[in-house]
């Protein structure tokens, strides 16, 4: 049930969606004797429309998750040894589109997979397992695992080299699921690859599930100095403060749900 909440309900709390919610049933009223209301629904909605899609609200809400957990290099973990394992989290590939054009598709969130190429040839002897399967609402496709395999090909590393788990659909099952194909021990060090603005509700699942990782985020959005100032690329605003949006809720969401032990996890 909360897997179905998630590819649901969530889709209609996006900015965007109340925007254009508020805006049709606004109109609907204004034929209707409620005129007034209507008018209101419409000014709303155009309201909205302004601060979601000018206004900087959505780059700092991506800023404000980005920069939760800093970059690995600049903690120092690296001086403390090669890591035991890498984790990397599904969501770096197009599903839709490899399985369209048969081969793998980089979505934008590909630096998790730039992110695996460099560790792997950083650390040739640490254990790598790639996370994602199936994270459609049917659960009739393909996992994203099955296209791995050809870009691991175009990085010049072996494909037996990468542990597949392929059952997870969400941030929680990737966490329940990787730890049994790493079933990690005590006094290992394991690096959770995944994007910035995930991260946080990333790691809050990895702890739930009693595995200690370290963060690695890649594949920033925001600028690491958010600005106040408005621009007039609407539709980017608008889908960077969706994207934000979303993170934010599924952080509320997996701690209402106790999939994580904190709301905001922290380093």
């Amino acid at each position: 049930m909360f897997f179905i909440l998630s590819k649901t309900v969530t889709v209609l709390l996006m900015p965007s969606s109340v925007i254009l919610l508020a805006g049709l049933v606004g109109m609907a009223l204004m034929v209707t004797a409620r005129r007034r209301a209507g008018i209101r629904l419409m000014a709303a909605s155009i309201v909205l429309l302004l601060i979601g899609g000018l206004s900087p609200l959505g780059a700092f809400l991506t800023h404000v998750l980005e920069t939760r957990f800093p970059q690995w290099e600049k903690t120092g973990e690296p001086a403390h040894g090669a890591p035991t394992g890498i984790i990397v989290l599904g969501g770096g590939i197009s599903s839709g589109l490899s399985r369209q054009i048969g081969t793998g598709v980089v979505s934008a969130d590909g630096g998790r997979l730039v992110a695996l190429a460099h560790l792997a040839r950083l650390y040739p002897d640490a254990r790598i397992v790639y996370s994602g399967g199936d994270a459609s609402l049917a659960g009739n496709r393909r996992p994203e695992t099955d296209y791995v395999g050809s870009l691991l090909d175009d990085f010049g590393i072996p494909r037996s080299r990468v542990e597949l788990e392929t059952r997870s659909r969400n941030t929680a099952e990737n966490a329940e699921y990787s730890k049994a194909i790493a079933n990690p021990k005590p006094g290992e060090r394991w690096l959770l690859v995944t994007s910035a603005q995930h991260m946080p509700r990333a790691v809050g699942c990895f702890r739930a599930a009693g595995f200690r990782v370290e963060a690695y985020p890649v594949a920033w959005r925001a600028d690491p100095v958010p600005t106040l100032w408005p621009s007039p690329a609407v539709g980017h605003n608008l889908e960077r403060f969706d994207s934000a949006a979303r993170e934010w809720l599924g952080l509320l969401a997996y701690r209402l749900s106790g999939k994580t032990s904190a709301l905001f996890p922290a380093p």
